[in-house]
């Protein structure tokens, strides 16, 4: 069990009998009256997202979930299909078990972070750091490299960065996921 002072993002709780992640947390202290915790919970599950608020000190259920790693295999076209890299079992997922922002960065081949709960993947996270091709981009214009200027550019799995304006296509650049991000070219 864990106290409201336990609170951190991505923490996974059992409220009423369903798995919910935390989302976002604040501890408010008003001038008057007790303190509490505002908190916003994403059903691991449905992926619907609620409010909750906590008296300070209140417990919670924490769920410890098994980090397992497995490796993005292909998609059928309503599932995508991981393979468990030590049972090598097929784990088929729907798209919004992963989330859109992090299905504009899957690549086949790509290992990920799966996290079980009771023998089954309810989670899905890709690293944060990938390596992708770029496909399309404007040319730069010669000498202008100075300016600090960006230009946008397609990836191989359909994502759009914002880069500099020496990247050029055929390029492999490192991306930053979770901000969307050119880190640098590889």
């Amino acid at each position: 069990m864990a106290t409201t002072a336990d609170f951190r993002n991505g923490m996974v709780l059992e409220i009423d009998g369903q798995l919910v992640q935390l989302v976002y947390f604040q501890h408010v202290k008003p001038g008057k009256g007790g303190a509490f915790v505002r908190s916003k919970f994403k059903n691991v599950l449905t992926g619907a997202v609620t409010d909750k608020t906590w008296n300070a000190g209140e417990r919670v259920k924490e769920v410890r979930l098994e980090r397992r790693p497995v490796q993005y295999s292909y998609n059928d076209g309503q599932l995508y299909h991981f393979m468990d890299m030590e049972t090598y079992d097929d784990i088929p997922v729907e798209g919004d078990m992963i989330g859109e922002d992090q299905l504009k960065y899957l690549l086949e081949g790509m290992e990920c972070q799966g996290f079980v709960h009771g023998e089954k993947v309810i989670m899905l996270e890709l690293p944060q750091f990938v390596e992708l091709k770029v496909v399309e981009t404007e040319p730069g214009l010669r000498g202008d490299t100075a300016s600090g200027g960006t230009k946008p550019a397609k990836l191989e799995t359909g994502a759009v960065v914002q880069v500099p304006l020496f990247v050029e296509q055929g390029d492999v650049l490192k991306v930053d996921r979770r901000e969307h991000k050119y880190l640098t070219r590889v």
